[in-house]
């Protein structure tokens, strides 16, 4: 006979204690890293309630009695209350919406009296916990379509919210919610139809005006359409398992745009774009062929993916073009390298840039760094907050901020595994893929490799919303994780 002991020292024992000091270090490091990026020359206390620094020792302790909390509540609490929760969150943000502050820009923030709270911070819990009770409950199946697309519903929601709002940074990271999705067997084609998405958008945006030898072919489009043509080829073989009509369609798709090529190169120059949409128009009816004859569904879902690709392209390139701000523009632009701007959208990330590559191998030290305490990089202490790392304490410790991070995601991927039952699983996958997204996006946002949106690096960034929403994921994780370890024979 199976009994629970909720005595409280049996949960304390039961804590994972490695996760909690990782959590403690990051703090600290954090800590350090607000005081280096918000203190000028000529400050005396770094402690003062005044400063940055010493209000983030506020929200550090208040992190930690948070998390005493939840510890103390019992697992079976969030469970119970999963949709409760997320309803009250979704009705927040609905709320916040409406809410008369705006922000650079944002009405997503919460202003009472002193104390700013943003409202999509604290919903990431409160989706991964609504998610892990649906796709937990008896029943449930991820391959069925009603099933998934149900289970995306959870993270659309908020979504919506959180961009009407005018917050688009913070409702991106709500897509990381999609590699838990991946890791409880949704198909892969999803996970690859968004990677060829990004594909299909760098290169052919970047290299639009870029043209094929001497004929008015643009190497983006060109480049695009053949990508369609390959990537639909090779889902045939994965898929249909079907080598033969795999390689008819590489060779129908290659040899076709070779001649076609050397024709407008030697004879009359010609826009070959027109020729790919003829020759991808071609793979898409064999496709669709090969689906009648055989009635295999598979292929009727890699036509759609073909139709859908090039549909997404020339969307893509009419909604940047023509529907985007200047500022929005601007700003893909210089990320993708067609424009450098350096006094404008791309201020912020040569500054970072500038910033971590001063610091060198060991850095300038704590509270000496010259870029962050003159000013010269915007947001130095929230969303660019890891170039006071790298310019203080070099690639070493950048380094070793990094090495944290990956043993906070290494363990909590330990722990997912471990579970016992499919919601403690599920929660953890979603908490782990929310900081993977953070720190990855951040990160690669301060050295220029992924777009500014505008999302706080986990335990670093200054401010209460971020740290309690992160502390609040973690901490709830590790209660369910304690709680399987009180279930006695």
């Amino acid at each position: 006979m199976e009994r629970r002991i909720d005595r409280q020292p049996s949960v304390l024992r039961s804590l994972d204690w490695w996760t909690i000091g990782i959590y403690l270090c990051l703090l600290a490091f954090g800590w350090i890293s607000v005081c280096g990026a918000s203190f000028s020359f000529g400050d005396t206390d770094i402690f003062s309630l005044s400063s940055r620094s010493g209000m983030q020792i506020i929200w550090i302790g208040t992190s930690i009695v948070l998390g005493f909390v939840l510890l103390m509540l019992d697992d079976r609490f969030y469970d119970t209350f999963a949709y409760v929760l997320f309803a009250a969150m979704l009705l927040l943000l609905f709320a916040t919406i409406f809410n008369p502050h705006q922000i650079k820009g944002s009405r997503s923030w919460l202003v009472l009296g002193p104390l700013r709270l943003q409202p999509a911070e604290f919903a990431k819990f409160a989706t991964a916990l609504a998610i892990a009770k649906f796709m937990s409950t008896y029943g449930f199946d991820i391959h069925r379509w009603k099933h998934l697309f149900a289970a995306a519903a959870f993270i659309f929601l908020p979504m919506l919210f959180i961009i009407g709002q005018r917050e688009t940074g913070s409702a991106l990271v709500y897509l990381s919610f999609f590699l838990m999705l991946y890791r409880e067997g949704m198909p892969g084609s999803f996970l690859f139809t968004g990677v060829a998405m990004v594909i299909y958008f760098v290169v052919g945006i970047k290299y639009e005006q870029v043209f094929l030898w001497d004929t008015p072919t643009s190497i983006g489009k060109f480049v695009v359409l053949l990508l369609v043509q390959i990537f639909t080829a090779v889902m045939v073989q994965v898929y249909c398992n079907d080598k033969k009509k795999t390689w008819l369609m590489i060779t129908y798709a290659i040899c076709t745009t070779l001649i076609f090529l050397l024709f407008s190169e030697f004879v009359i120059p010609f826009d070959i774009v027109w020729v790919q949409l003829m020759i991808s128009a071609g793979v898409i009816g064999y496709v669709l062929y090969c689906g009648l004859s055989t009635r295999i569904n598979n292929y009727f879902f890699i036509a759609l993916f073909a139709i859908g690709s090039i549909v997404f392209f020339y969307s893509a390139d009419f909604v940047l073009n023509n529907v985007m701000e200047p500022h929005q523009r601007v700003r893909i632009n210089v990320l993708l390298g067609l424009d450098e701007d350096l006094s404008g959208a791309g201020y912020n990330v040569h500054q970072s840039e500038i910033a971590i590559g001063s610091g060198g191998l060991q850095g300038k030290g704590f509270l000496n760094g010259t870029q962050t305490k003159l000013k010269f990089v915007p947001e130095q202490d929230t969303d660019f907050i890891f170039c006071t790392v790298g310019e203080e304490e070099g690639f070493m410790g950048s380094a070793g901020v990094l090495l944290l991070f990956l043993a906070l995601i290494l363990r909590l991927v330990y722990l997912a595994e471990r579970q016992p039952f499919k919601f403690g699983r599920i929660y953890g996958y979603c908490v782990l893929s929310v900081f993977l997204f953070h720190v990855f996006i951040n990160v690669g946002m301060v050295l220029g490799l992924t777009p500014v949106i505008g999302i706080p690096l986990p335990f670093f960034s200054y401010g209460g919303s971020s740290l309690w929403g992160f502390t609040f994921l973690l901490f709830i994780f590790l209660r369910i994780d304690a709680g399987r370890n009180l279930i006695r024979a």
